[in-house]
């Protein structure tokens, strides 16, 4: 059965990819979602047993991948608690999507194409969950990455798709660099890849130092800091999180299955599988903690002005990762992945309704030009609402319950940089609420931007456009169009911009159903699994798929935190809620108001705290200047000179020279051929007289 969860996507992609032209669209399309929602049903088997029941996690080898030397890498499916979860998680997500798709890509010629990706995807995913080494590990860990670069520049006639599939490939490779070197080291450390062998070495090396970098560090902290870059870069936080806004290039399905249960939530897993590891290094996790605080208030700020109905979600993802790594670096990993489970049903839930009201926009992302969409789309709208408060931490809704108990975590923590982490999620939690309800009112409230109400400007609903000009170098970009299909480009134009009245609809049936599927997820898995996550039955639950230190009590600890800071995030809910009424519906105009201002603040966020442009002045122009002048001087001017193209350009100079001996005057001929025979008798005398 588990073998079976694992490879049934990849049959999948196996059948679509090579075959789907053969077999066309709707087999193609019926084909792998039916794989997906059978290994779906599979997965919630397995949780059942393992997680829920009296089952206990287990090791099945399938076959010995490769043996080089000392080394024996053998593909083994690990299955406990932990992988049980993500094994819901990434399969009823991804066949949701699967569903999903089926309406959403109905006019796209390549759809067997983008189906055997979405399958692959989900196979690299499944590997990486189920690994028991981490050269296993690794090669999920880059099967995503795979995947999600040809899912990102699935339309690849558009070139910002490309240039994001391409960005999101090399952001990735930076942290995959620092996560190969630290499984290197940790085989430097230990002799051994496998799990079993890792953890039971790991209490032995909690004081030894490793000589790298010129000096001696302690070795875990290196190893896990290493280890956790790579989290970094998969897991978009601070510093290598440029890649995730851009990834929007892709269809929207795409965007719910990497910002919801897959490729973004593979380092919290990595970090969450490997914790005897990080629990021997605290100044690792205090490192964790700090950059997921971070990243859960930067993201936050971002979100607050874009306005691109993807982008916002996309960083309300990166925010709520942040989120992840707070609770993960305070030791509470069973809290972290508690956050993991439920975000997968709000979060793709969100991205999924933005999809919905996109078609329904006939392909429009930019939330200025909505509005007034409630009555139009209401089932959409309800959906949605229903993610916004699951986000927000709405009371019994399932971010209520995990995204609360991460900010008391981090206060209740007595590590380095959990006060850190607490500040800052608690910030991050009223910024969450009033970017997530100015998502909701502007595109379904207020006057209509659309049609023949078109003359109403966006200026009504958010900043004014001279500060667009004045701040944002990718806003002209961002304005429109992203989602749209190459072959629907007319009638984006036609409805949109034409001048003919655009009518919003609500989407087919078959994109409604997987977004009630999520929003029962979104109401209710927070209440229903609490107990056993993080609750009086969470080492039941677990059954040591977790390490905990003989110090660490964070779950205990947590509960014990006053009262009134346990009411904060739900206050500052109500709070941003309540500020995003006034400055959106009470009050319109407000937000143009304030952008003007503070207009260098609102050109800071707009354009993302500057990071694309710095990260091109540091980095990106450099590096082109450095290959130019590999390229004109080393190669060109230096080897091609001195090489082909000089030996060739020396042949023709001798054979022009050559040439010209060939007169045809038959004077010239004897002349040389007297010379010739001079030179010859000269020789011979010469010779002869020696």
């Amino acid at each position: 059965m588990y073998a079976a969860i694992v490879f049934l996507p990849l049959l999948g992609f196996l059948i679509a990819g090579p075959f789907g032209w053969k077999i066309g669209n709707r087999p193609s399309e019926i084909i792998t979602t039916s794989l997906l929602f059978v290994s779906a049903a599979l997965s919630w088997v397995v949780f059942a047993h393992v997680a829920l029941g009296s089952g206990e996690g287990s090791v099945s080898l399938l076959t010995n991948w490769f043996t080089s030397g000392a080394v024996k890498v053998d593909w083994s499916l690990r299955v406990d608690s932990l992988t049980a979860v993500m094994l819901v998680v990434v399969t009823t997500v991804s066949s949701l999507v699967h569903l999903y798709s089926i309406g959403y890509m109905h006019d796209d010629p390549s759809r067997p194409r983008f189906f055997s990706y979405l399958s692959l995807f989900t196979f690299a995913m499944l590997t990486l969950v189920t690994a028991d080494n981490l050269v296993q590990l690794f090669f999920g860990w880059e099967g995503v990455g795979l995947a999600s670069y040809l899912l990102i520049g699935f339309w690849y006639e558009k070139p910002s798709a490309n240039a994001a599939a391409i960005k999101a490939f090399v952001v990735n490779r930076v942290g995959d660099f620092g996560f190969a070197l630290g499984i290197f080291l940790v085989f430097v450390l230990t002799g051994s890849i496998g799990f079993e062998q890792i953890f039971a070495a790991a209490p032995g090396l909690a004081y030894t130092t490793v000589h790298v970098f010129g000096g001696d560090f302690d070795a875990l902290t290196i190893t896990c800091l290493l280890l956790f870059m790579g989290a970094m870069g998969k897991s978009a936080q601070f510093l290598l999180h440029t890649w995730l806004p851009d990834a929007m290039e892709g269809p929207t399905p795409v965007s719910a299955l990497i910002h919801a249960a897959t490729m973004v939530t593979a380092g919290v897993f990595m970090v969450a599988r490997l914790s005897p590891l990080f629990e021997q290094a605290p100044a690792a996790l205090t490192f964790v903690t700090i950059i997921g605080g971070t990243t859960a208030l930067f993201a936050a700020t971002i979100g607050l002005v874009q306005n691109d109905i993807k982008r916002v979600i996309a960083y309300s993802t990166c925010s709520q990762l942040g989120y992840m790594f707070v609770a993960l670096g305070v030791g509470g990993y069973s809290i972290g992945i508690f956050h993991l489970f439920t975000h997968a049903f709000f979060k793709a839930l969100l991205f999924l309704g933005a999809g919905s009201v996109i078609v329904a926009m006939h392909h429009e992302q930019d939330m200025r030009n909505m509005g007034g969409l409630w009555r139009k789309i209401p089932f959409t709208f309800a959906m949605m609402t229903i993610g916004t408060l699951a986000l927000t931490g709405f009371p019994y809704t399932a971010g209520y319950f995990s995204k609360d108990a991460i900010i008391e975590a981090a206060f209740a923590s007595h590590q380095k940089g959990a006060f850190y982490g607490f500040l800052m999620t608690t910030i991050a939690a009223g910024l969450t609420s009033f970017y997530s309800w100015r998502l909701v009112f502007l595109t379904f409230f207020g006057k209509p931007a659309w049609g023949g109400a078109a003359e109403h400007a966006a200026v009504d609903h958010s900043p004014v456009s001279d500060l667009h000009a004045a701040g944002s170098h990718a806003a002209p970009a961002d304005a429109h169009g992203h989602d749209a299909h190459e072959h629907d480009s007319h009638q984006h134009d036609a409805h949109g911009h034409g001048g003919h009245e655009l009518r919003p609809h609500e989407s087919p049936v078959v994109m409604l159903i997987p977004l009630f599927v999520l929003a029962i997820g979104a109401l209710v898995a927070g209440g229903v699994f609490a107990h056993a996550f993080i609750g009086e039955g969470a080492a039941e639950f677990w059954k040591g798929a977790l390490f905990l230190g003989p110090d660490n009590h964070i779950l205990e600890e947590r509960e014990e935190i006053p009262h009134f800071i346990a009411q904060i995030p739900t206050i500052l809910m109500a709070v941003g809620f309540l500020a995003a009424l006034y400055v959106y519906i009470l009050a319109p105009g407000t937000a143009a108001r304030l952008a003007a201002l503070a207009p260098a603040v609102y050109a800071f966020l707009l354009n993302k705290w500057y990071f694309d442009e710095l990260y091109d002045f540091l980095f990106v122009r450099p590096a082109f200047r450095l290959g130019r002048i590999f390229w004109k001087e080393g190669d060109g001017a230096i080897i091609d000179r001195l090489g082909p193209d000089g030996v060739a350009a020396r042949v023709v100079d001798m054979t022009g020279r050559v040439v010209k001996l060939q007169s045809g005057y038959i004077y010239q001929y004897a002349f040389a051929m007297l010379v010739g025979v001079a030179a010859v008798i000269t020789w011979f005398v010469i010779g002869g007289v020696r």
